[in-house]
């Protein structure tokens, strides 16, 4: 199969080397991993595809890598996996500045896509703050929200159109040049979100937005989550809302201690707020804020520097997470009235199953997003955390993935979120696309 393999992609695209695979074998967390027998690194789509036919033939498994930025362990091989490598499909088109759009390989990172987009004068709506290795192939697969979610929307609502290897080893091409094509079945949309279990998504053709002229950007702090939750609702609908970002103290803490980002304004839970505009927004922003009762002085940035200093205390958090080992993450979707329950409940789990653990929470408060990261929990606690957290996140009315997808750690939670009729279903899609079942076989599936 490795010969087989070399024949398609070259020699020194493909590597059995021990070494290599066990680096590659390890999620971004480091805290799961898994074995596999081979990488390749096709160079193009029809290599994708000619890659997918001799592991189909051969009975192989295959994992699909991007950036390898999965929260879920969706990049986890288990089965002696052959791992495609999409890194070579790194290719970002000439951006359409008429039409607001560009084509992009799917091993493309965000920060070329978002270098590409500046470059023209335009913007493309999601941003994470792991731009610089997220790609946009992987991003599409888990249909991924980010930090602009609130206005923009997820990734699926960014592609216009795009290219996929399917598991028989053909290429499905899904490209237009008009907005609105409903022609036939929406395909791409069944190819975003999917994990990567439908195909193997080669490039994608994405919508770019005009930048705005003007940004104003707050922070404010709170003692009671249910106070700050109301306010970011009030916000939620605003014209010209550009991000609305909740950050636990408790976090802000360690960002200050250890990179020297510390909170501007004090209170347990603060709320980061950005509008957006063709006109001077901080007035506007200044008194909407000037409306919330009981509020503290904000600190507002009125200029690209300050909304830069206030923006550096939320890509903070993600840099201080991993300093104390691996945390477990929690990736959820919850209804706006349920966050502040799940918050103090999910403290009170984690205090009992894990007492030596710090929980902390941040998230697009604004689309119910969050992210639940709880460092310093030890290995043998983490099966019945989770377990419970799962459930509490059930119980909360949330699903228990939100934007990453459910990869293989969440795979037999999925019942908590999905009904029995509707997993079926998805099984009979993923059984028609991929009869063998050897693509991504680790994810959303147990």
């Amino acid at each position: 199969m490795l010969a087989r393999l070399a024949q398609v992609v070259g020699a020194g695209q493909v590597t059995d080397d021990p070494d290599v695979l066990a680096g590659r074998s390890v999620d971004h967390t480091g805290r799961y991993s898994g074995r596999a027998t081979a990488l390749v690194r096709p160079g193009t789509a029809d290599e994708v595809a000619a890659v997918l036919r001799v592991c189909r033939e051969s009975g192989t498994h295959v994992t699909v890598q991007g950036g390898r930025t999965s929260l879920v362990a969706g990049t986890v091989p288990e089965h002696d996996d052959v791992l495609l490598s999409t890194e070579r499909l790194n290719n970002v088109g000439a951006v359409d500045a008429t039409e607001r759009r560009v084509s992009a390989g799917a091993g493309a990172t965000l920060a070329a896509v978002q270098q590409a987009a500046a470059s023209a004068g335009l913007l493309f709506g999601v941003d994470l703050t792991a731009r610089d290795t997220a790609t946009v192939g992987g991003m599409a697969s888990t249909n991924a929200g980010g930090l602009h979610t609130v206005h923009y929307g997820n990734m699926g609502e960014q592609i216009l159109g795009l290219e996929v290897a399917l598991p028989d080893g053909t290429l499905l091409h899904r490209h237009t040049a008009v907005r609105a094509d409903n022609t036939g079945y929406d395909l791409p949309a069944l190819f975003v979100g999917a994990e990567g279990t439908l195909g193997v998504i080669t490039s994608v053709d994405l919508r770019l937005r005009p930048s705005p002229a003007y940004r104003a950007t707050a922070v404010c702090g709170f003692t009671d989550l249910d106070a700050l939750i109301g306010v970011a609702r009030g916000f939620r609908d605003l014209d010209g809302i550009a991000a609305l970002e909740l950050i636990d103290a408790r976090v802000t803490a360690l960002t200050g201690e250890r990179l020297g980002v510390p909170a501007p304004v004090a209170g347990d839970w603060l709320l980061l707020v950005e509008l957006t505009g063709d006109t001077d927004q901080t007035d506007r922003l200044a008194a909407r804020l000037e409306q919330v009762p009981g509020l503290s002085e904000p600190a507002v940035g009125v200029d690209a520097a300050t909304s830069g200093r206030l923006w550096r205390v939320r890509e903070a958090v993600a840099e201080v997470l991993g300093a104390f080992g691996p945390p477990l993450k929690f990736d959820v979707a919850l209804p706006l009235a349920a966050v502040a329950r799940f918050a103090a409940e999910a403290a009170v789990l984690v205090g009992r199953h894990a007492p030596d653990a710090l929980p902390v929470l941040f998230g697009h408060i604004g689309e119910g997003n969050l992210h639940l990261n709880v460092l310093r929990c030890p290995a043998d606690a983490e099966p019945r955390l989770y377990a419970a957290m799962m459930e509490l996140i059930a119980d909360c009315g949330g699903n228990v993935s939100s934007e990453h997808g459910v990869g293989s750690r969440k795979r037999a939670y999925l019942s908590m979120s999905r009904g029995p009729g509707d997993i079926a279903a998805m099984r009979v899609v993923k059984a028609a696309f991929d009869p063998t079942g050897y693509l991504n076989a680790a994810v959303l599936f147990d």
